[in-house]
């Protein structure tokens, strides 16, 4: 018997959290970066914070609703995917919540910037070539705070990658292409805590490919699209043999 196994509006939810996430994602842990950071000049990246502290003050808030919405949307592809494999879904929302505390805990580093360019009495006890440096250092830790986060958004690719490819509603091909960017994410990952100047090597971008593919994909399709058509007798088969 055919029937719409899952609910769309669930799926569409899914899909508008994950938009979400990665629009956040990129504003926050891309944009403005690139736009106020230099990592090798801490006197003009302090000028640029100092300058344009509205658009820093901006990226803090846009990650904090990309953490919150990275907690509630597992939550919602685990309504969508329990009657694929319970465990499996399970474990995908465990890795993806685990990160959420990390990451909010590690923006006290960029609150901390925050107090280094206010207008506090008791700055002026410090140089500028002091508040600069640790400017510098507290947004190095907060570097350092996102590479162990992105540990767990790493991992949590996995399971879901498999669900999607198992759930006969999702586009199979998706699912392959989050497993792979699982193992992508994992070799750069490694890459950055081994290699000195590994983003430099250039090849970091093309490992992470199936996991952008992937991800933008899915956000689409359950957005977009929310599920198909699947046979119950056919995923209790498969369910049956995973056991």
């Amino acid at each position: 018997m055919a029937f719409n196994f899952t609910d769309k509006k669930t799926a569409r939810i899914a899909g508008l959290l994950y938009l979400a996430v990665v629009l956040t994602g990129i504003f926050s842990l891309a944009y403005v970066p690139k736009t106020l950071f230099e990592w090798d000049d801490p006197a003009l990246t302090f000028h640029n914070i100092t300058a344009s502290e509205t658009l820093f003050r901006l990226g803090i808030l846009s990650s904090i609703v990309c953490y919150i919405s990275f907690l509630f949307m597992p939550m919602a592809l685990y309504k969508l995917l329990k009657p694929v494999q319970a465990f499996y879904a399970g474990l995908m929302v465990v890795l993806a919540a685990a990160s959420v505390p990390i990451s909010l805990v590690n923006l006290q580093n960029k609150f901390a910037v925050l107090s280094l360019i206010g207008k506090d009495s008791y700055l002026r006890a410090y140089s500028a070539e002091q508040l600069q440096g640790q400017t510098m250092f507290y947004l190095n830790q907060y570097d350092h705070g996102i590479l162990l986060a992105s540990v767990f958004w790493e991992l949590w690719l996995l399971p879901f990658g498999y669900l999607v490819y198992k759930s006969g509603f999702l586009p199979r091909a998706l699912g392959i292409l989050l497993m792979l960017g699982c193992l992508g994410y994992l070799i750069n990952f490694s890459g950055n805590m081994l290699i000195e100047n590994y983003g430099e090597i250039g090849i970091s971008k093309f490992i992470a490919l199936p996991a952008t593919l992937g991800e933008i994909g899915i956000c689409l399709w359950l957005l977009i699209i929310g599920t198909k058509q699947t046979d119950r007798s056919i995923l209790k088969k498969s369910n049956a043999a995973d056991l």
